[in-house]
This record gives structure tokens, sequence and C-alpha cells, in this order.
């Protein structure tokens, strides 16, 4: 005989310090609701999921509502449990994640932010909501990436020629580093699953190269390649080379014929919840992208 669990749903508690704000242009944003909050909102989703949507909701726009800053601040739940309950909201219709390119003139950045709705949506309403959001500010004018044109200088003909398999060391005593080569050698700082040796680095930085060549900066390629790791990397090199290949951001359009923007700069990228990997906000159902939704299909964008 079935015994019904008579134990009421724990209310969600009062954090017991401030819940910490992300930096600014991340973090939650609520979208415009339909109604007043009831009492019973979130009342079908089950016990976790339900415990944490209360938690977010009654957040402040501007929270961080990341998996590592909910988990530290929801003792109940560790950062898997996090994950799967914003996944499991995702797909029952309360959020987005975002990429929204901000900034004007050289000064750009790649932001993260989620889309917070007390009610539940379904996919077209979030495709239409997050089209409108793409184009309420004018599209930005792509930056010039600035080329740093070596001097010639004039080179004697007995000179011999580097070996071009040679590891570049981490520091030249003639110039610094590229942004892509750092950005690449301090993935193992991030996490060690991830770690690469001076040669892979030298090997893989044309492939990071062009990340920036599109806009994005050191702390969104390092966010894409780190996010939703295995639990264990055979390949260090080989998985950092297929994610760079198979992540690589879109490139902003061409400007029209003399055309020019004083405009802040905005672009919208969607995230799938789970793999975070970007995409079109229509290549998306219920915030994930075909790999997150069919385990098995391979990995890489949303198509």
């Amino acid at each position: 005989m079935a015994v019904s669990d008579l134990s009421p749903a724990p209310r969600t508690p009062a954090p017991s310090r401030a819940h910490p704000m992300a930096r600014a242009g991340y973090g939650k944003r609520s979208v415009p609701e339909r109604r007043p909050p009831l009492e019973g909102d979130f009342a079908f989703l089950p016990e976790r999921e339900r415990h944490i949507a209360g938690y977010i909701e009654a957040l402040s726009d501007g929270s961080a509502v990341d998996i590592k800053s909910l988990a530290k601040n929801l003792p109940l739940y560790g950062q898997t449990a996090v994950g799967s309950a914003l996944k499991a909201l995702s797909v029952a219709g309360h959020l987005r994640r975002v990429r929204e390119l901000r900034g004007e003139g050289d000064q750009v950045r790649w932001v993260t932010r989620t889309y917070w709705s007390r009610n539940a949506h379904d996919n077209e309403w979030w495709n239409a909501f997050l089209a409108a959001e793409a184009v309420s500010v004018p599209e930005p004018v792509p930056v010039p990436v600035p080329v740093s044109v070596p001097v010639p200088v004039s080179v004697p003909e007995q000179r011999t020629a580097e070996p071009q398999q040679e590891p570049r060391p981490e520091a030249d005593g003639d110039r610094r580093p590229s942004r892509a080569f750092m950005a690449l050698a301090r993935l193992g700082r991030t996490d060690a699953r991830l770690a690469l040796s001076a040669a892979d680095c030298a090997e893989l930085e044309q492939l990071a190269a062009e990340w920036f060549e599109r806009g994005v900066g050191a702390e969104y390629l390092t966010s894409a390649l780190a996010a939703g790791l295995p639990d264990a990397i055979g390949s260090p090199f080989g998985f950092v080379r297929r994610r760079l290949r198979d992540k690589l951001p879109p490139r902003l359009p061409a400007p029209a014929a003399g055309s020019a923007s004083e405009a802040p700069l905005r672009r919208m990228l969607a995230e799938c919840t789970e793999c975070r990997t970007p995409g079109r906000p229509e290549a998306f159902r219920d915030g994930l992208c075909r790999p997150c939704r069919e385990p098995g299909t391979g990995t890489g964008p949303a198509d």
C-alpha cells in the first residue's frame, strides 16, 4: 500500500549572508511578467527545482546566478545538483542564458546574462523575446583588430632559419607572448584537466587568435573552452583543439558603406544552459543545444 508523503515542501530560506552581485553587466535579469506573484508559483516543479526557483525569484536583478554562486549560498545542494536544476528550469521555460557583446569603440566585451521569468514560457515566446532584445539597440559596428606590422630589417643570407617546431618559451627576451598564447597557457590554472605544454600552446595559438579577431576576450575564450568538461580528458591538446574549432564564435557582419554608429555596441547570442555552447536563439530548444537535448549526437555548436 502506497503511503503519501505528507511532509511539506521546504520553504526557500533567506540566505545567511547577502547573496553576491555579479560584475556589472552580468547576472540575473528579470523579464516583464504577466501577473503578480502567487503562492502557488513553481508548485508544479519537483522539490529541488521548486526550492532553487524560489531562491532565484527572490534575488534582485544583477545577482550572480551562476552554478558556483548558487551552490555556495544554497547549503542543501552542491554544484552538480544546482546545474541539473538550472537545466530543468530552462526546460520548464523559466530561464534562458545569453551572451551579449557590450561596449563602445575598441572597448568591447562579451558578458553572460541569465534572463529569468517567474511565469513559464514556451520556445516561441522566448525566441521572440530574445529577438526583440537583440534589436533593441542598433547592431554593432565591427571593431578593427589592430595588427602590428614588423619593420623590415636586413638579414644576412647565411643566417640559419629557426626550426619550425621549436616550442615557444613562455617568456621571450625580445617580445611578450601573444594574448592567444597566454590565454591557452592559463587554461591549466582554470582547470588542471586542460593543462597544456608550451609546445601545445604554440601549435594552438593561431586557432585561439581567430577568436580574438572576432571580438571576444580571454575571459570569453576560457569560459567556452572550460565549460561542461567530462570527468577525464585523455588528451588536453586534442580536446582544446576540437573546442577551438567547434565553438568558434560568429564573425560580426561588415558595416554598410559609409555608415557610422556612436551607439553602445550590443549583440546577443543564446547559450546552452548545460554546456554553455553559444548559437542563434532559434537553434536552441528549451534553452539546450542539440547534443545536450539528444546525448550521443556529437559535440559542437547548436545547429
